[in-house]
């Protein structure tokens, strides 16, 4: 048995024959054009759009995170700069294979010099580029492989059009010898829920067939194991499949009930957030209905949206945060203005509060799709840093017809007064991503300090600790809805800390629902009190690994 290490996504197993992605086609020959110059540029402007449209098939396919990552690829063939470099390249005698190939290259070399979040997203390009080519070429472009029987997918890297339509009752898991956790191939396997392992070395050199073990919790690949790693790997599949299978609420060891609740970005994600037991919806976010467009939707469109997602979930406690434009999503009606740092410009509840009209009918249409349906709606708004703000918001909602409204605190001011925050407002929910990223001064699309991004750093436990104490003083829930909700030992810490609900991608629902049921109240708080006192994030998780109960 030879064991391989890597960066696992998710804590799934799987045991299967390994099947490898293709080889990438050759790259096109340097050969000068016969056809001239008006000719190739006709062929890349159909063989760029043609392409384009295949990719937003595949994003209406795949909907979800998955849809948005591909709308986003099919942005990149439009690129004004992409078709001006190819046509100088055709311009020089090139075909349009070779120009398109060598235009690609360029925007490659760039992002792979841009640190890690950027470099990422290189095997996009690599993609786009293989497929456009592909076309011009008249063949079919490198894909999945297909199979009747499941099987661990191992390639070097996989893109987004690819990953998104992976089917989950053939592919047990995924190994890459590339890629890292910000990377596509990381995110959307763990939106699907796939055991995977990226940045694998040694992958490629697994054979066709070959027997593996993904273990993603360990981030561990085993190459032809013996037959007594094999059952106990089967065991323990069989073992979280039953978990998996348990839709019960979340709860502490003692009984004491912990929600867990689903994250959502459209209606698309309610089937497999009801599937996976989700409690309600814990964060949906509503950019998806703005980001398109070039004018706000209306008050009627907005609301036959959002009621798409209540109804979804009667009975049960939906959290919808209003309007999150800026940064990484600035509209051209809201706020496109150049700004020298956006994460830190008119964004959240300041940019909603600018252009109040717009946050009105927000609340109006979400009060609409409340009184129509039965589902218990609470509106949050994001990006809080002020005591000003939390009453403005808070007052507004209620006054348009919502019963509870309250706060993201995603901001260290909005942590460090969270006593006098949560004292004029309904409720509380920590976006875990950003708090980091503004306690950590590391911009979260940045690689190069991506290692700052990591929630379980003692500062920023320090400021959920603020918000939890806060809120057990005043008895005002206090969820989370960042990624750092979703990994099951990190939960318990923030459950130790004073948090009272979770939310998170449906497929880490079941694996937190286990980890929590091992923990008593006592615990819990043993635990938060563990991590609050290491030195950095890495002794934080050792800390709680060596208490963690048998």
């Amino acid at each position: 048995m030879t064991e391989l290490r890597g960066i696992g996504v998710g804590r799934g197993i799987a045991v299967g024959p390994v099947l490898r992605m293709p080889d990438p086609l050759p790259d096109p020959p340097t050969t000068q054009s016969t056809l001239g110059p008006d000719a190739e540029k006709e062929r890349v402007t159909h063989a760029l759009a043609a392409t384009a449209d295949d990719i937003r098939g595949r994003a209406a396919k795949a909907g979800g995170k998955a849809g948005e990552v591909l709308e986003a690829q099919a942005l990149m063939l439009d690129d004004p700069m992409l078709k001006t470099d190819v046509d100088a390249r055709i311009d020089t005698g090139a075909t349009a294979e070779r120009a398109v190939h060598e235009a690609f290259g360029v925007f490659r070399d760039m992002l792979a010099g841009m640190g890690e979040y950027m470099a990422a997203r290189v095997a996009d390009l690599d993609d786009l580029s293989r497929r456009a080519v592909a076309r011009l070429s008249g063949v079919a472009a490198p894909g999945i492989p297909q199979s009747d029987t499941p099987f661990v997918l191992v390639a070097r890297d996989l893109a987004p059009a690819d990953t998104a339509l992976l089917d989950p009752a053939l592919v047990l898991a995924i190994v890459t010898s590339d890629g890292g956790k910000t990377s596509h191939t990381a995110i959307l396997a763990g939106e699907k829920g796939l055991p995977a392992v990226v940045g694998t070395a040694g992958a490629l050199e697994i054979a066709e067939g070959a027997t593996v073990i993904v273990d993603a919790g360990a981030g561990l690949v085993d190459v032809d194991p013996t037959a007594d790693a094999v059952a106990a790997a089967e065991q323990k599949v069989a073992d979280r499949a039953a978990r998996v299978h348990v839709t019960g609420p979340g709860a502490l060891a003692d009984g004491t009930a912990i929600p867990l609740l689903a994250n959502l970005g459209s209606s698309d994600g309610v089937a497999a957030a009801v599937a996976a037991g989700a409690e309600g919806v814990g964060l949906f976010r509503t950019e998806f209905l703005f980001l398109d467009s070039s004018t706000a939707p209306t008050v009627e469109a907005q609301k036959e949206a959002y009621s798409a997602v209540l109804a979804g979930f009667p009975g049960k406690k939906v959290v919808v945060r209003a309007l999150d434009a800026g940064a990484d999503k600035p509209l051209s009606f809201l706020n496109d203005a150049p700004e020298e740092n956006p994460a830190l410009g008119l964004r959240g509840i300041r940019s909603l509060r600018a252009s109040e009209h717009i946050l009105r009918d927000q609340l109006t249409a979400l009060a609409q799709a409340d009184a129509e349906t039965d589902a218990e709606v609470w509106v949050m708004a994001p990006m809080v840093a002020t005591v000003d703000e939390t009453r403005y918001f808070t007052a507004l909602a209620h006054e348009l017809g919502l019963k509870t409204a309250g706060v993201m605190i995603e901001v260290p001011a909005a942590a460090l007064l969270a006593d006098r925050i949560l004292a004029v407002t309904d409720f509380a929910s920590i976006g875990t991503n950003d708090l980091t990223q503004y306690t950590m001064a590391a911009d979260r699309m940045l690689g190069s300090v991506s290692g700052f991004q990591d929630p379980w750093h003692p500062a920023v436990l320090r400021l959920v600790d603020e918000i939890g104490a806060a809120g057990t003083a005043l008895g005002t829930p206090v969820g989370v809805c960042g990624e750092a909700a979703a990994d099951p030992k990190l939960a318990v810490v923030l459950v130790g800390l004073g948090v009272t609900s979770l939310s998170m991608s449906a497929p880490a629902i079941a694996d937190v629902r286990d980890e929590l049921a091992r923990w008593t109240p006592t615990g819990a708080r043993d635990a938060a009190r563990l991590a609050l006192a290491a030195e950095d994030a890495a002794g934080a998780r050792t800390a709680v690994e060596v208490l963690t109960p048998a």
